[in-house]
């Protein structure tokens, strides 16, 4: 069993920055590849960032060159830094765990991000 527990999330003006934590616990070895994706008003779940257990990080379109996804294996946690937000970054943002052998393991609760403009 994983458990995800994220935090960081909140309300920024357009510009501003976040920094989104998920702290996984339990039975991290078994984790591949840590996501992060997000839910906005009317939208469908999206995938925002991943990192692999080898550091490989990908991005959407949209928040490339903007967001950071990074890791510390010493605390199990993964984190996204969030700059130069904009009222589109508006979401509920969930961090997932997934095996390359089991698929997804965990879903996080969600962490609310509003950004004003």
């Amino acid at each position: 069993q994983v458990e995800l527990v994220e935090s960081g999330g909140g309300l920024v003006q357009a510009g501003g920055s976040l920094r989104l934590s998920c702290a996984a616990s339990g039975s991290i070895l078994s984790i591949n590849v840590m996501n992060w994706y997000r839910q906005g008003p009317g939208k469908q779940r999206e995938l925002v960032a991943s990192i692999t257990s080898y550091g490989s990080t990908t991005y959407a379109d949209s928040v490339k060159g903007r967001f950071t996804i990074s890791r510390d294996n010493a605390k199990n946690a993964v984190f996204l830094q969030m700059n130069s937000l904009k009222p589109e970054d508006t979401a509920v943002y969930f961090c997932n765990a997934r095996s390359y052998r089991a698929g997804v393991l965990r879903w996080g609760q969600g962490t609310q991000v509003t950004v004003s403009s």
